[in-house]
């Protein structure tokens, strides 16, 4: 199983990089950002700095949509980082979330995500694709490889993730939920006549390792990654609004917990000590993060693993994000 680092791009963004070459050094194989353009710093030009100063790292945005950009403007971006460090780039993408509405838009139809997930890959691997109405092509891409992830929740999401995607992105790290999304992932693949195992999997989702197991170290970390079960929510929020509270076509394992939630601050987006999540139950971010020793953490992703899981994604945004990616490369890594 790889191993994953999910930073935000705050400043200093000489701080971003100095933690991907610590993670890479640590074992870590991916270094993801978010990509919210009006809450955080560009993250493509920090890519760069990223693999200028790594060796192995591959580095993409977790997740970026097809709003916020031109879509031949991120294919070219993308090819242009793949050109001058050699393909270790990925792109993760979604309907959108903050990024869109913070400005004041909306996410993305399912339509256009899955043609802008085309166009993206056709272009950055250098092959001639259709834009709106004409026919291009970046002349100068040799050799290109964009691998194209897709975040997702919902039936209708996840089953374009298994008709077109390269990988599949889950942000939450609950056994029973991944079980059943990986499921409805590689059952769209079958369908759509895809080798089911050709779809990576990565789950993305805060890990706190704690020193013990005690009753205080474990309230500590909950409250640090509390955060989480309110992104998420955000996009549960929207399959209820669209399926119902009691859907037969949506799990109430995910819909259940946000029935507290009384709206949502941009302004506290991704951030531990968020007055917007304290719905969320500790039950939830025990299910949807990894919290607690080394050998918790081992478990929880022993059993990821097991369910087809190939990569776990750190969310690293609370009060311990040197110690986890240390924990992680001298306890973790190692033994995954």
């Amino acid at each position: 199983m790889d191993i994953g680092l999910v930073l935000q791009t705050d400043p200093p963004a000489k701080l971003v990089v100095e933690r991907m070459r610590r993670a890479e050094a640590a074992g870590f194989t991916h270094g993801w950002t978010f990509d919210s353009c009006v809450l955080w710093q560009e993250p493509f030009v920090i890519y760069s700095q990223i693999l200028a100063q790594t060796e192995r790292l591959t580095v993409g945005p977790m997740v970026t949509n097809p709003s916020t950009r031109a879509w031949e403007v991120t294919a070219s971006t993308f090819a242009t980082l793949n050109e001058m460090f050699g393909n270790r780039t990925v792109c993760g993408i979604g309907r959108g979330d903050s990024a869109v509405r913070v400005p004041g838009g909306q996410p993305a139809t399912l339509a256009r995500l899955g043609e802008a997930m085309h166009v993206i890959k056709e272009l950055a691997e250098g092959r001639a694709v259709e834009v709106h109405g004409t026919a291009i092509q970046l002349p100068w891409v040799r050799d290109g490889r964009l691998p194209v992830w897709m975040g997702a929740y919902g039936p209708k999401a996840l089953a374009l993730a298994g008709r077109q995607a390269d990988g599949f992105i889950l942000q939450l790290a609950d056994p029973y939920l991944t079980e059943y999304m990986v499921k409805a992932v590689r059952t769209a693949a079958a369908e759509a006549g895809r080798d089911p195992a050709s779809v990576t999997v990565c789950v993305a989702a805060p890990a706190y390792v704690t020193a013990d197991d005690s009753p205080a170290a474990l309230a500590h970390a909950r409250d640090q990654c509390r955060w989480f079960g309110g992104m998420v929510g955000n996009h549960v929020a929207e399959l209820v609004r669209h399926y119902g509270a009691h859907s037969d076509l949506v799990p109430e394992e995910l819909t259940e917990y946000i029935k507290g939630r009384q709206g949502y601050d941009y302004a506290h987006h991704g951030r531990a000590g968020n007055p917007d999540t304290e719905f969320v139950p500790d039950a939830i971010v025990d299910r949807f993060c990894l919290i607690g020793p080394a050998s918790a953490q081992l478990e929880r992703l022993a059993r990821l693993r097991e369910l087809g899981v190939d990569q776990f994604a750190v969310y690293a945004m609370h009060d311990a994000v040197d110690a986890t990616i240390d924990a992680y490369g001298s306890e973790v890594i190692p033994l995954v």
